[in-house]
């Protein structure tokens, strides 16, 4: 049995959850991605980073990893669920005002495809079906370099604020 490691480093996360209340959507998304805030310390742990946000969409990538696997040595159906669930309410949050927050009510996954060590990186699209003053809804799918979906999901979102 050869035993491997993983480290992960992180910064504190009280920035970035003190943006998040101070930020409107759209300012939030530009300083995380400029690097100007921390990526949520999920994002560090799973292996996953926010690419693309703004009016109502939200994108992240990811690759496989073997510290992600279930027993049976496919990649955790509990991957698709977090990374599907982060780009869906990404995307309603990236068009809420200051002040202004979200949770998740319910969301659903419909895994299509597996991945595996051979498929490299991924893209996790979601973006927002519908947004009204107390709930907003969206979907997402999680697609390869030459668009092959591996799964797609929707959600429920509550609009806090």
């Amino acid at each position: 049995m050869t035993e491997r490691s993983r480290t992960v480093t992180w910064t504190d996360p009280a920035e970035l959850a003190a943006a998040v209340r101070e930020l409107s959507g759209p300012e939030l998304f530009a300083k995380l991605i400029a690097g100007e805030l921390p990526m949520p310390t999920i994002g560090k742990t799973v292996g996953f980073r926010l690419v693309e946000a703004g009016d109502g969409r939200a994108v992240f990538e990811g690759e496989w990893g073997e510290h992600l696997l279930n027993p049976a040595g496919g990649l955790h159906g509990g991957w698709y669920g977090l990374v599907l669930d982060s780009a869906m309410g990404c995307a309603v949050h990236s068009a809420l005002p200051a002040g202004t927050g979200y949770t998740t009510l319910e969301y659903k996954v419909n895994i299509t495809r597996a991945v595996t060590e051979k498929t490299g990186k991924l893209r996790i699209e979601g973006w927002v079906v519908h947004q009204g003053r107390r709930t907003a809804t969206a979907e997402a799918r999680v697609v390869d370099a030459a668009g092959k979906v591996y799964a797609h999901g929707s959600e429920t979102c509550l609009i806090l604020g």
